[in-house]
């Protein structure tokens, strides 16, 4: 059974940190590239990062590029999220998900990933 799960949202201050995991089981980790999204109330899902298996390679959207760095632990088949001098306007539930090994170059489109996490809730105060 493929499982996404994704942990370590909470609510923190503006200006601090939060680091999010998503834990993967029931796939091939290196055969799928891994993405994060958001979605905050009444708003649609956004891409934030993507992170491919193959060379590593990463992408951001613009509104957290600077401050957010996604990174992989293969033997843990675990990908994070590092959320540095976080904004008010970051409040949002945070999923990851798995596509195929090329989903980054549209990471931001939510329909080509196969499977989701249940979501992280992030909320920051100002």
């Amino acid at each position: 059974e493929v499982q996404l799960v994704e942990s370590g949202g909470g609510l923190v201050q503006a200006g601090e940190s939060l680091r999010l995991s998503c834990a993967a089981s029931g796939f091939t980790f290196d055969d799928y590239a891994i993405g994060w999204f958001r979605q905050a109330p009444g708003k649609e899902r956004e891409g934030v990062s993507c992170i491919s298996s193959n060379d590593g390679s990463t992408v951001y959207a613009d509104s957290v590029k600077g401050r957010f760095t996604i990174s992989s632990d293969k033997p843990k088949n675990t990908v994070y999220l590092q959320m540095n001098s976080l904004k008010p306007e970051d409040t949002a539930v945070y999923y990851c998900a798995a596509g195929g090994p090329f989903v980054c170059s549209y990471y931001y489109t939510f329909k080509i990933y196969d499977y989701w996490g249940q979501g992280t809730q992030v909320t920051v105060s100002s």
